[in-house]
């Protein structure tokens, strides 16, 4: 469980986010969404413990984060930054292995359980068929199921991911958002931002809603996610409508008539 206390986040003076008191509870899909600026990234580098809390408190099932050491901290939780590059042209089988890093002692050699922790990693984001291909010659929808079986095999309790769909096209970001809830099951925390609050609609099970350095609403997508608190937060009106009977949308209202 992640759970933050009147925490206040910035950046050399700067304050970013205020009175956050937060809970996520084991094995939820936890989106962040907000118009940009509002936070989303911020909010996910404190919690992964790369950034300190100017005030208040953040736990991991009752352990304040600043308590843990980098190590202790990277067996916890795996958190995959927005933009992911890569130098070296190693295979998937390769850059998943470095997920084993926080479970071995410097120069050990991989074990049998990390073999086995490595494959279902692979296996889980169907990335096993292309283990010995090079990274740079992977889609970026591949390199991104990649880069979340890295994680995987850091078998933490808690997954971050910042805009894991960002720069896919729509098919992928399907792929990599029913890959992150079919991985919540397991059971692992995800705390994901999103840009697009259709996809959070459908794919979260809650969402925090961020504007203005504040937590605007916090709940089931359908109770954050409402024409009146989107107004509140991005400055748009929208209409929210079930089409052919699907799921609800989200469409902006000078949109409908386009």
């Amino acid at each position: 469980m992640i759970r933050l206390e009147s925490v206040r986040l910035g950046y050399n003076g700067h304050l970013v986010l205020r009175d956050l008191n937060l809970e996520i509870a084991p094995g939820e899909v936890f989106g962040l969404v907000g118009p940009n600026g509002s936070g989303k990234t911020t909010l996910l580098r404190a919690i992964s413990g790369r950034l300190a809390p100017e005030a208040g408190a953040i736990y991991l099932d009752f352990r304040r984060l600043g308590d843990l050491s980098p190590r202790e901290l990277a067996r916890e939780l795996a958190a995959l930054e927005q933009e992911i590059s890569c130098s070296f042209d190693f295979t998937v089988r390769e850059i998943v292995e470095l997920g084993r890093l926080p479970h071995r002692e410097r120069w050990q050699r991989l074990s049998q359980k990390d073999f086995e922790v490595i494959t279902r990693a692979l296996e889980l984001t169907h990335t096993l068929e292309f283990s010995q291909r090079k990274i740079l010659s992977l889609s970026s929808g591949e390199r991104q199921r990649v880069w979340i079986a890295l994680a995987l095999a850091q078998e933490p309790k808690v997954l971050l991911l910042d805009e894991p769909t960002a720069h896919l096209d729509l098919r992928y970001q399907i792929e990599i958002l029913k890959l992150v809830r079919r991985l919540a099951k397991a059971p692992l925390t995800v705390i994901l931002s999103l840009h697009d609050i259709n996809l959070a609609m459908r794919f979260a099970d809650r969402v925090a809603l961020l504007s203005k350095g504040q937590l605007l609403a916090v709940g089931t997508p359908d109770t954050v996610l409402t024409p009146e608190k989107i107004e509140q937060a991005y400055q748009i009106r929208v209409r929210v409508m079930a089409l052919n009977g699907g799921p609800p949308v989200i469409i902006p209202e000078g949109a409908i008539n386009v």
